[in-house]
Parts: C-alpha cells; structure tokens; sequence
C-alpha cells in the first residue's frame, strides 16, 4: 500500500541552495554599505582635516604677522589634533610671509 511510504520532501536540495544564495547577496549587499559608509567617513575627516589646518594658518597669521615655523607649532599653540594613524600631513614652509604648503595624504590600512 502507498498509504504508508515515506517520501522525500520535492525541492529540498533547491530551496537550500536558493536559501544560501539569498543569504550570501545579503551579506555582500551589507557589506558594500559599511565600506560605502567608511569612505564617505574617511573623506569627510579629510576635509575637515584641511579645514582646520587651513583655519590654524590663517589665524596664526592674523595674530602673531607671520606664518607658523612648523606643523608641531599648530599642535603646540593653536590645539590641533588629528589621527596620525589615519593621515601623514606634509607641512612645508616657504617663508614668514608666504602661506605655507600643506598636504595631506591618507595613510594604508595595515
């Protein structure tokens, strides 16, 4: 009698694999979002690394008549801070009266 046969679930194979597929675009569909997220992080700090910096010169400018001697002068005078992880600034003076060049340049994971 075929009242009583056991029989195997249809599409069981396929479902699993179509389960393990959803699941693995999911898990790339979030993952594209944290590092879309990151990098819109990491430019967002950039920019307001240049802000500041541009901020400090100018300031130190204004009060003391002359440009700061150094990047360390910043730090030491006019409170700047910033990941030195994340960020290698390149701080090089021209003169007392010439607006130094600055540049920043975002360091490699490691």
């Amino acid at each position: 009698m075929a009242r009583f046969q056991y029989r195997k679930a249809p599409h069981t194979y396929r479902k699993f694999v179509l389960s393990v597929c959803a699941f693995t675009l999911i898990a790339a569909v979030f993952y594209q979002g944290i590092e879309s997220l990151s990098s819109s992080t990491q430019k967002r700090q950039k920019e307001s690394l240049e802000n500041a910096l541009i901020r400090n010169i100018t300031y130190c400018y204004a009060v003391e008549g002359s440009y700061p001697e150094s990047l360390d002068y910043l730090k030491e005078h006019y409170g700047l801070i910033y990941d030195e992880n994340r960020f290698f600034v390149d701080y090089q003076v021209i003169g007392a009266n010439i607006l130094p060049d600055v540049t920043i340049i975002e360091k490699g994971e490691k």
